[in-house]
C-alpha cells in the first residue's frame, strides 16, 4: 500500500475523547489513537485509573490527559467536554465506550432503578456527550462519533435483556445522528463487538465449561481481543472511513452468522 494511502490513518492534530478508557476496549482505543498522533483525553469514573492510563501513553512519548467522568451524569459530561476544549481547543473524535450492566437475569426481575441506570450510562451518556461535542466538531470542519455497541443490540443475550435494549437503542441513536449531522461532516457509527476478553465479560471467558460451549458458536474458534476492536475504532476515527456513517460494524468472529 502506498504511504499516501496510509496517511489517511494519521490522527496528528486531532483531539480524541475516549470514555470508559481505564481498561479493556477503551484503554486499547486510547493507546492506539495516541500512537497515531491524536491528543487523547482518557476518561472514566475513577481519576486514579485514567491517570495511570494517561501516564502510560505519555511515557511512550504521546500526548494524553486524564479527566474523571461518570457518563451517566450530564453535569460531569459537560465538565469533560468543557475541560477538553479548554485544554486542546476542540474535539474531533468522540468514542462513547463507557457502559454498565448491573443486573443479570430475566427482564421481569430488573428493577426500575436498575433500568434507569442502564439507560443513563449506556444511552443517555453517549447522547449527551455527542450533543456537547457537536458544536466543536462542526466548527472544526467535521468529526467522528464512535458508539461502542454490542451484538446484543441485534439479538438479545439470555440474562442481558435490558442491556440488549440499551444497545439496540444506541444503534438507532447512531443512525439518527448520522442522518441529521451528515451535512456538517460529522460521521456517527457504532461498533458491535462479540465476545471480547475484557474484565466486563470475564464471567464468560474465565469459566472453562461456559467458554467451551461458547466456542461452538464462534466460527473463528476464539475470543477477540480489545486491540482488535481498537483497530476498527481507528478506522472509524480516521479519514480512511470518510464515506462511512450511520453504520453498525460487527466484530464478533462470526458469532452472528
Amino acid at each position: 500500500m502506498k504511504s499516501v494511502e496510509l496517511e489517511r490513518f494519521d490522527l496528528r492534530n486531532k483531539v480524541a475523547v475516549v470514555t470508559g478508557a481505564s481498561k479493556g476496549i477503551g484503554e486499547a482505543v486510547a493507546h492506539l489513537l495516541a500512537n497515531q498522533g491524536a491528543k487523547v483525553v482518557v476518561s472514566s469514573r475513577k481519576l486514579t485509573d485514567v491517570e495511570a492510563v494517561a501516564a502510560e501513553i505519555r511515557n511512550k512519548g504521546k500526548e494524553a490527559i486524564a479527566i474523571a467522568c461518570n457518563a451517566g451524569d450530564p453535569g460531569q459530561c459537560e465538565q469533560l467536554v468543557n475541560h477538553t476544549i479548554q485544554q486542546y481547543g476542540g474535539i474531533d473524535i468522540l468514542v462513547n465506550n463507557a457502559a454498565t450492566n448491573p443486573t443479570y437475569g430475566p427482564a421481569l426481575d430488573c428493577s426500575t432503578e436498575l433500568f434507569d441506570k442502564l439507560m443513563q450510562v449506556n444511552l443517555r451518556g453517549p447522547f449527551v456527550l455527542a450533543k456537547l461535542a457537536y458544536a466543536s466538531m462542526k466548527e472544526r470542519g467535521g468529526g467522528s462519533v464512535i458508539n461502542m455497541s454490542s451484538i446484543a443490540g441485534d439479538t438479545p443475550d439470555p440474562g442481558l435483556g435490558i442491556y440488549s435494549v440499551t444497545k439496540a437503542a444506541l444503534n438507532m441513536l447512531t443512525k439518527v445522528l448520522a442522518k441529521e449531522w451528515g451535512l456538517d461532516r460529522i460521521r456517527v457509527n457504532s461498533i458491535a463487538p462479540g465476545l471480547i476478553k475484557t474484565k466486563f465479560s470475564k464471567a464468560l471467558w474465565d469459566n472453562p465449561p461456559v467458554t467451551e460451549r461458547l466456542m461452538k458458536h464462534i466460527p473463528s474458534g476464539r475470543i477477540g481481543t480489545p486491540e482488535e476492536i481498537a483497530y476498527l475504532a481507528l478506522f472509524l476515527a480516521s479519514d480512511a472511513s470518510a464515506y462511512c456513517t450511520g453504520s453498525v460494524f460487527t466484530a464478533d468472529g462470526g458469532w452472528t452468522i
